[in-house]
């Protein structure tokens, strides 16, 4: 078996800037990250930005040791008018290298512009083949909003029924919007998951509270041993969203990717 990819997301680091956030996942022992590309959210990296502002990125990246290995490029996948901007969001995944692009089925952090039946929402992901193969990248489906509980993912992912898409099953998300544990919901959909969002969870289960891994409720015990019982080697990428008030600075956001990296090397995982 490889050795299993662990990284970071970037926008762990939302609100401050690109290099803070690359600078402070090399800093914590990260060799790999994940780029965010999340309109009107976290732009760490943009179709719309100057190929000077990404080359700055990319050289960033080779000074740092790290690899970006995915990108967060959230659109609404079921609104046909966004499927132009998702496939420049796999062009820039393509540019920077990355073998895996994550995407939720609606927004992730706008309002959805369109709704769509499971036929049609299978019938526009496989629009996007073809992108995805020229630039050797794996799509892999978020669970986020009405479409948070493995169940309901595996089933889309199933209609499409293609290698190229897959499911990211976020151990946070599907408290918050499914109201499912992941530690047992993660059984319904095992077969197709092979990216995840470690993202522990404190407080009420719908309030957006998302701390250091090691510091919430989240059972990742149960979840890293079903994942060898599987022989299931997905990658993990760190997510840490705080509170709705955010971090209160930047060394904050900075020690809780540290204690996540202390956390997964106390459970026997090499960073």
């Amino acid at each position: 078996m490889t050795e299993r990819i662990i990284g970071v997301n970037s926008n762990c680091y939302h609100g401050y800037s690109i290099d803070q956030a690359l600078e402070g996942i090399a800093a914590a022992g990260f060799r790999f990250v994940e780029l965010t590309a999340t309109k009107g959210w976290t732009e760490h990296v943009f179709p719309d930005q100057s190929f000077q502002q990404l080359c700055a990125v990319k050289d960033k990246l080779a000074a740092l040791g790290l690899t970006a290995f995915s990108m967060s490029g959230h659109c609404n996948l079921m609104d046909d008018q966004r499927l132009g901007d998702f496939i420049l969001n796999i062009r820039l995944a393509g540019f920077f290298g990355c073998r895996y692009i994550v995407s939720s089925i609606g927004e992730a952090h706008l309002k959805d512009n369109a709704t769509a039946g499971k036929e049609h929402l299978a019938k526009n992901i496989r629009s996007l083949l073809p992108y995805l193969e020229q630039q050797g990248l794996q799509l892999v489906l978020e669970l986020h909003g009405d479409h948070a509980t493995g169940s309901v993912m595996n089933e889309i992912v199933k209609l499409v029924d293609s290698p190229l898409v897959k499911i990211n099953y976020d151990t946070a998300n599907c408290i918050f919007y499914g109201d499912v544990d992941p530690d047992r919901d993660i059984d319904t959909c095992m077969e197709n998951v092979t990216y995840l969002h470690l993202k522990d969870k404190a407080g009420a289960r719908n309030a957006w509270d998302f701390p250091a891994l090691g510091q919430g409720y989240v059972n990742f015990d149960a979840i890293f041993q079903k994942l060898r019982q599987a022989g299931n080697n997905a990658p993990f990428s760190v997510e840490i969203e705080f509170t709705q008030e955010g971090p209160k600075d930047l060394a904050q956001v900075n020690e809780a990717v540290r204690q996540s990296a202390e956390y997964l090397k106390a459970h026997g995982f090499s960073l």
